[in-house]
């Protein structure tokens, strides 16, 4: 094994060598090899950055991110928090302003926590802008853009938190939302789902009141659509009354999203590292719970989950239903991982498959509402089949295959 990797090394090393004397040239933009090898995270995250920010090469960032793991644990959000600060506090290296460091400081920790391998920190997180308050004190607006996407939920949700910690530690103030300003990322977001695209998670306009109202940065980003917002425009904090990508992906599919793990977090560290005033996830959960109709119902001695519509709710024209919420007869779920399904696909018996004739493949997209998001059919023998009715009157469980193939053509009804 050691061999293979050190073939792999030097012929690597060898094609750079080729590739530098290729760039000498001049025949091309640069006149270097602008992809550095990484052999480690650190190092990944290290020359990710250094793609825009070329001071922070070989500054001594990748050891301090390994010291910092040995004390927090690979890919702890803190180590994020905690490298983010240092570079901002420019203890590696200086730069041009006070602004750049920061702005460097949170690409760097967002590196961190999308593991050096996305483009969300560069193209994602498009600049830190700092805006005056009411009382002419100074906040952070964080300016975001479509790629953000590339960073998931938690990542883009944890890019927030590490520049709030920069925020709070370098000495600016929280922001300070106008009525107006919420209205306007409420009507937006509403714009965005109807007119764009659907959101995968679709905030109520409670949620995103409290959420914005209490965001102790203000998510912004330049235009992105075609459209301009329905409603509160020409606001003096908001450059754009374009349509924005960027805000409408952080604030619902992003915070909102993920506020629950966001919480987890802060509620196990936050007072350790200053971040106490995001204990309003608290109430925030609470709010969206309220709103989203998974909270337990009582009737009688039975206590009852809501169904939950989500997943049905936009549908478009055209697509299958294959079970209302909660519906009896519906896809019942059985936990449990099997080598094909990998990390979050789901199995279907290959019998159901057959009794929705074929309609469903290895590889469909389906939308379920429970747990919540999409997920990919794979197939699975080891849970159970459908029951059905067939023309006879016959009701029977199809647990294999060649069975179904059997009575496919002679089913009335797919009673589960």
């Amino acid at each position: 094994m050691e061999k293979y990797f050190e073939e792999i090394q030097k012929n690597v090393t060898k094609l750079y060598i080729v590739a530098e004397e290729a760039r000498k040239k001049k025949f091309d933009p640069a006149d270097h090899v602008e992809i550095p090898l990484a052999s480690n995270m650190a190092e990944r995250v290290e020359g990710l950055i250094s793609a825009i920010s070329p001071q922070i090469k070989n500054s001594g960032i990748v050891k301090r991110i390994q010291e910092l793991e040995a004390q927090y644990g690979a890919q702890d959000w803190r180590v994020a928090l905690q490298i983010a600060l240092e570079v901002a506090q420019e203890r590696f290296c200086k730069f041009k302003d006070k602004k750049e460091a920061m702005e460097v400081g949170i690409r760097v920790g967002f590196a961190y926590v999308t593991v050096g391998v996305v483009a969300s920190p560069l193209e994602g997180f498009v600049e830190l802008r700092l805006h005056k308050r009411k009382d002419g004190k100074e906040y952070f607006a964080l300016r975001y853009s479509g790629p953000i996407r590339s960073a998931g939920g938690t990542g883009a949700s944890v890019s927030v938190l590490i520049a709030d910690h920069v925020r709070k530690k370098m000495g600016y103030d929280v922001y300070d939302p106008t009525e107006e300003e919420i209205q306007r990322i409420i009507t937006e977001l509403e714009d965005y789902h109807e007119k764009v695209t659907n959101l995968q998670y679709y905030p109520s306009e409670e949620e995103t009141y409290y959420l914005v109202k209490h965001l102790p940065v203000q998510i912004d980003g330049d235009g992105s659509e075609k459209y301009e917002v329905s409603n509160y425009k020409d606001l003096p904090r908001i450059e754009t009354n374009i349509i924005r990508n960027g805000v409408c992906l952080v604030i619902a599919e992003c915070l909102a999203q993920k506020a629950q793990k966001v919480n987890a977090q802060i509620q196990r560290w936050g007072k350790d590292f200053d971040m106490g005033h995001w204990s309003f996830l608290e109430e925030f959960l609470a709010v969206q719970k309220k709103n989203k109709a998974k909270e337990t119902v009582k009737e009688g001695k039975e206590e009852l989950i809501k169904p939950d519509y989500t997943y049905i709710k936009d549908l478009v024209a055209g697509r299958p239903v294959l079970s209302h919420p909660l519906r009896t007869g519906g896809f019942r779920l059985r936990y449990g991982r099997c080598r094909n399904t990998g990390l979050s696909a789901d199995g279907l018996h290959p019998a159901t498959m057959k009794a929705l004739n074929d309609f469903i493949a290895i590889g469909t997209q389906l939308k379920t509402e429970r747990p919540g998001k999409g997920t990919t059919t794979y197939v699975c023998d080891q849970i159970e089949g459908p029951i059905v009715k067939i023309k006879n009157g016959s009701v029977l469980l199809l647990d294999t295959e060649e069975k179904a193939k059997k009575y496919v053509k002679e089913i009335e009804e797919i009673i589960f």
